[in-house]
């Protein structure tokens, strides 16, 4: 049992509240305990919980009508008196029945994992996609529980409602008002999708490469997006502190302009209705010319990480059974080296040393990252070809384009008498940025 003496005050708003992290047999059974109960604590943290007390609980036997025994239970209820708890979060999937009977015995409020996470996505999410996606994501979660309110369906930002709140008013909705409402979310998100398709399509015929930073969330991508762009991100020591795709550019060693995209982070045990909502924003991922996976190297369970995100790299079909890239290169950033004991700090960098694909970096310090932007600049101009062009005197737009998106080696003004004049200009392109100038004449 792990007793949490000090956490009162780390957070100044929401609930107290109990967090119970159950160990079924065979259910995430590769994962560490200790790395699970932290990450439950850091999605209570996430949404402004204050966590008075934490513990995982052995299950032997699941009870179809409360998942804990009868001692388990009233053990839970004990704990929420002595530490004060009005709110109790199982690190875990709870049936309807199992929530309500929950509730009944131990006279507390209980939200189960896909409720916790469904509540921050929709505090966090910040674009029209992400909003619309989450109601429905939510609106689908609670179709089979006991409707509180739907008061949340008049406002624009914020949570659902399981925290407190209006959503608190216990007033039955109307089911034909949910599905008509779901109808009209999917209608709208259809019309958000073909829009994104136009955009992406736009920016295909783009001249600038796009390097994605995926990952575990908290494993330090927006603190890494900060710092190789100079943009303001949020980037805090939460749980999913980014939802939403940002782009901006940047410069790298032989490439003049690049776009660096940050993307919300990856999870175990993804609540089924986010699925869509997660997958729309990792889809830019599957257009990047690189794609950057951020590790926190210094997490205890930082391997499991690794598959988590592998895994659905692999469903979007970004990389392989062997975790490479399919259509373009994948990077491994071990972040948060600093953090490492010097003795750990060796044993990786051996491992790191070994393999030209990883790069361990400090997103926080700095440190390795001037030779992560070298290295993402030569993936980038890796088997650029020389060309040699004849183009009109008079055509500056692709003359410019040259200049500002290959290595000119040579240009000379070509006069030949009874035609206008023409320039010839030596530069050396990758054959993608070479499709791309091409494409500048359609």
């Amino acid at each position: 049992m792990i007793v949490d003496d000090d956490i009162e005050g780390e957070v100044t708003r929401g609930a107290r509240a109990l967090v119970v992290c159950p160990e079924i047999r065979g259910v995430r059974s590769g994962e560490d305990p200790e790395a699970r109960l932290e990450e439950a604590r850091g999605l209570a943290l996430a949404i402004g919980i204050v966590v008075a007390h934490s513990y995982t609980l052995n299950v032997r036997d699941m009870k179809p009508n409360t998942l804990f025994g009868e001692g388990q239970v009233r053990n839970i209820a004990t704990d929420c008196e002595l530490h004060e708890a009005e709110l109790v979060i199982v690190d875990g999937a709870l049936t309807p029945i199992q929530q309500r009977n929950l509730e009944e015995k131990i006279g507390r409020k209980v939200i189960d994992r896909t409720g916790l996470i469904l509540e921050i996505f929709g505090e966090r999410a910040a674009t029209a996609e992400g909003r619309l996606q989450v109601e429905l994501a939510h609106l689908d979660y609670q179709q089979s529980r006991l409707v509180r309110s739907w008061t949340h369906l008049e406002r624009q930002r914020g949570g659902f409602g399981f925290l407190g709140g209006p959503g608190e008013t216990q007033i039955e909705a109307d089911r034909r008002m949910i599905r008509d409402r779901m109808a009209k979310l999917r209608r709208e998100l259809e019309q958000v999708r073909k829009t994104r398709e136009l955009h992406r399509k736009r920016r295909g015929r783009a001249p600038w490469p796009v390097v994605a930073l995926v990952g575990y969330t908290n494993a330090g991508k927006s603190t890494l997006f900060n710092r190789m762009t100079g943009a303001d991100v949020m980037a805090e020591d939460l749980l999913f502190a980014t939802l939403d795709p940002t782009m901006r550019a940047l410069s790298l060693p032989g490439v003049e302009k690049a776009i660096l995209s940050d993307t919300v982070g990856f999870i175990s045990d993804l609540p089924t209705q986010l699925v869509a909502a997660f997958r729309a924003t990792l889809e830019e991922v599957t257009a990047a010319d690189i794609v950057l996976h951020v590790r926190d190297i210094a997490n205890p369970d930082s391997a499991q990480q690794k598959r988590e995100v592998l895994n659905v790299l692999a469903e979007l079909g970004v990389v392989d059974e062997l975790g490479e890239g399919v259509d373009a290169p994948v990077l491994e950033v071990w972040n948060k080296w600093d953090l490492l004991s010097e003795e750990r700090r060796d044993d990786l960098a051996a491992v790191a040393q070994s393999d030209d694909t990883i790069i361990a970096i400090s997103a926080t310090t700095g440190s390795g990252v001037d030779a992560l932007q070298e290295k993402l600049g030569a993936v980038l101009t890796a088997g650029a070809k020389t060309y040699s062009l004849l183009l009109p005197a008079s055509d500056g737009a692709r003359i410019a384009w040259l200049h500002a998106h290959g290595e000119v080696l040579a240009e000379q003004q070509v006069d030949a008498e009874g035609s206008a004049p023409q320039r010839r200009v030596e530069v050396r392109l990758t054959e993608k940025e070479f499709g791309r100038f091409e494409a500048l004449d359609a």
